[in-house]
């Protein structure tokens, strides 16, 4: 059972090649809690279960979170996803496309470094997109008022739901403490990604992220591109800024209908097999 383990600002994802799982139509829940295990099993922020066939890119990608709940789009794991492809061969031009169930992106691989391109999309700030309960409507600095604090939101979506919180300053302790209260507000009907954002000036912003299904993560590319849209869309940088976050950097590009564009590194960590008996622990 083959597995390939990469990080990207130390978000870390799984790959699990299908052709190498021949018994597996898929991972299943159970599977996937104890593969991601920390102490358990390999320990990841996610599996990533491709490449599928694919009648609308080059490679089809799905995204399961530790929890087992499966994401619609991650933008560090399409960077790892891309930098496998390429390490295994199964991508022979730098630049492709990969079908995810949030849509299709483009990925483009800077040979010199292995850093990767992707074009995530366009980020949308409607309630119905996102999605989110109530009258249609642009989601922009709505208050709530959670556990002992009243909040701006923003929401947004680019193929997975976002919610961006605009603070004077920002902690891993005010992630972990409202985060989850955020990720399964009752608002959200899929839940949401949280990010609670500082922005330091016109190129620059800082973001603490709470992460749909995993919890507290240190880097995430989609984050970085939602919260990174609505601090432009706030009129607070500039269209071409850099998204700092506990473990590293991403730039990011946005055109004038919010297109996105991120540029960041990978890491490749192991190549390895994991064992049957991670599925049935003695304890």
């Amino acid at each position: 059972m083959r597995f390939s383990k990469y990080h990207a600002l130390g978000n870390d994802y799984l790959v699990l090649n299908p052709s190498d799982y021949p018994d597996w139509p898929e991972p299943n829940l159970k599977q996937i809690r104890a593969i991601c295990h920390r102490n358990y099993g390999l320990g990841s922020d996610g599996i990533l279960w491709g490449p599928l066939p694919s009648q609308r890119g080059d490679f089809r990608l799905r995204i399961f979170n530790p929890d087992g709940s499966e994401a619609e789009k991650s933008g560090n794991g399409l960077r790892i996803f891309s930098r496998y492809l390429w390490d295994r061969k199964l991508a022979i031009q730098p630049e492709f496309t990969i079908d995810t169930s949030g849509g299709i992106v483009r990925s483009t691989l800077n040979e010199s470094d292995l850093s990767v391109t992707v074009e995530m999309g366009r980020v949308i700030f409607r309630s119905t997109k996102i999605p989110m309960s109530g009258a249609d409507r642009e989601v922009i600095n709505e208050k709530f008022t959670i556990l002992d604090c009243d909040f701006l939101v923003c929401a947004a979506t680019i193929g997975n739901p976002h919610c961006v919180i605009l603070l004077p300053e920002i902690s891993p302790e005010i992630a972990h403490k409202y985060g989850p209260v955020f990720e399964t507000h009752s608002s959200f009907p899929q839940k949401t990604n949280v990010q609670f954002m500082q922005v330091i000036d016109r190129q620059n912003i800082r973001i603490e992220i709470w992460e749909r299904g995993a919890g507290y993560t240190l880097a995430s590319g989609s984050s970085s591109s939602a919260a990174a849209a609505v601090a432009r869309k706030l009129g607070l940088v500039d269209n071409q800024l850099t998204v700092h976050m506990p473990g590293g950097a991403l730039t990011i590009k946005i055109d004038p209908d919010y297109q996105i564009s991120m540029s960041g590194p990978v890491n490749h960590v192991a190549e390895g097999h994991i064992h049957p008996e991670v599925f049935t622990p003695k304890r």
